[in-house]
């Protein structure tokens, strides 16, 4: 009797991939820190943000992963055949930069939460997790890797379990989330919004993931010798592009669930009692124990080392597809060391430049921040070469984008150009 259910859960499950990883690892420690940074600050004000951007990351994320699939290539060499050589290799540049500050942000996040939970001096664990992310990017096959990057995601579910503990006023949150013109924190000015929203912009909709959900289409592609003969069989493509849909979709409602969960579990427990400056994730970790309990602080705590986990292996492993990409290096988490050299050689620069970092201290909420305004702003000229790319004959085929899908694509690269372009306007207007 309960064989056929079972049967089409494991089903279901089997088809999540790419877009349930991506996903879920854009809700690393860096992520949890800004939503932590805006439930304390602004409490249930800037929840309309996540209900804005699930649309318009299942659509560009949708694009990236359709991109990959297509094409048989990543991201950074469509671009390449796109964009002048300076331009890739800028654009190319900004993002190992970003990526490399969120890896220091993560793993000094990790050993930090690990020191709250255990004692003893972060800097160990911080070298620890710094070793661990290598070891397992650098020894692992890349189905491994995939299986245990999808365990990794179940550690998002420990905010689902927070909220479940404390007391939410659902009411509240619906009339502040909705009318965010109803509450204003006192003191905050225009160019710190405008900022906020942007990192939450540069936060969901992240470059990193764009170029990581590409490359793995690519790998998942590598795997079927069969598949670039099947393309153009309608019914295969159509299963495929059906995958792409339910994984990516998925996966983006997950990754904006949690978000939300993170932003109300902080606002409740903290803005409600007076806490409205947190600087990192483990911070909010900390803050919860005297208000919501030992249990709700543990649970955070842990999810920051699980999402941790998940999300450095995908930002070193993006940059490493980027670049490689862009100069016609061999990559691939499915090929070995001595075959791709380069790309492996960039995951080690990056998890390593990261851990060094970390290892000094650097400033937790300017990393986070720069961080996020440099995904903000990289993504939007990247955004629009995606569509460009989605919309090309050339490299699509018949596989170019829908009508629906380029009106989704275009409202993302709008919206953050105009968070992007609202910043500036903000910080020059209080330079004045």
């Amino acid at each position: 009797m309960n064989m056929k259910p079972n049967g089409r859960i494991d089903g279901f499950a089997r088809r999540l991939g790419p877009g349930l990883i991506t996903g879920a690892a854009d809700d690393d420690p860096s992520g949890i820190a800004t939503y932590s940074q805006i439930g304390s600050q602004f409490r249930f004000g800037l929840v309309w943000t996540l209900l804005l951007t699930t649309p318009l990351m299942i659509g560009i994320q949708m694009l990236s992963a359709r991109i990959g699939w297509v094409t048989g290539e990543g991201l950074g060499a469509n671009i390449a055949k796109m964009c002048p050589r300076w331009l890739t290799l800028a654009l190319v540049g900004l993002l190992v930069a970003a990526n490399t500050i969120n890896i220091a942000a993560d793993i000094g996040a990790m050993g930090e939460a690990v020191r709250l939970l255990a004692g003893g001096h972060a800097i160990v664990y911080v070298v620890g997790f710094g070793a661990l992310s290598l070891v397992g990017q650098l020894a692992f096959s890349y189905e491994r890797t995939v299986r245990v990057l999808k365990w990794l995601t179940l550690g998002l579910f420990a905010y689902v379990a927070v909220i479940l503990s404390v007391a939410v006023p659902w009411r509240q949150v619906a009339v502040e989330g909705l009318t965010p013109w109803r509450f204003v924190p006192p003191g905050t000015t225009m160019t710190d919004y405008a900022s906020m929203v942007v990192a939450v912009l540069g936060t969901t909709i992240s470059p990193y993931l764009f170029f990581w959900q590409a490359s793995q289409e690519v790998e998942d592609n590598a795997r079927r010798p069969e598949a670039a003969k099947l393309r153009d069989h309608p019914e295969y493509a159509a299963e495929h592009l059906s995958r792409i849909k339910q994984d990516t979709s998925f996966g983006m409602v997950f990754s904006n669930v949690i978000a939300l969960c993170i932003v109300i579990a902080t606002g409740v427990t903290l803005n409600l009692h007076g806490v409205t400056s947190i600087q990192t994730s483990s911070q909010a970790a900390e803050a919860l124990r005297p208000v919501a309990g030992q249990f709700a602080f543990a649970v955070f705590a842990l999810g920051i080392i699980g999402t941790g986990l998940l999300a450095v292996p995908v930002l070193a492993g993006s940059a490493a597809y980027a670049v490689s990409e862009a100069f016609g290096w061999k990559s691939g988490l499915s090929r070995g060391f001595r075959e791709a050299r380069g790309f492996y050689a960039i995951i080690i620069a990056a998890t390593l430049i990261g851990t060094l970092l970390s290892a000094r201290e650097v400033d937790p909420i300017k990393a986070l921040v720069w961080s996020a305004i440099v995904n903000g702003v990289i993504s939007v000229p990247i955004m629009v070469v995606m569509m460009w790319i989605g919309q090309s004959k050339r490299l699509m085929g018949r596989f170019t984008m829908s009508l629906r899908h380029r009106i989704f694509g275009w409202a993302a690269t709008a919206v953050m150009a105009a968070a992007v372009a609202g910043l500036f306007f903000t910080s020059w207007r209080a330079g004045q």
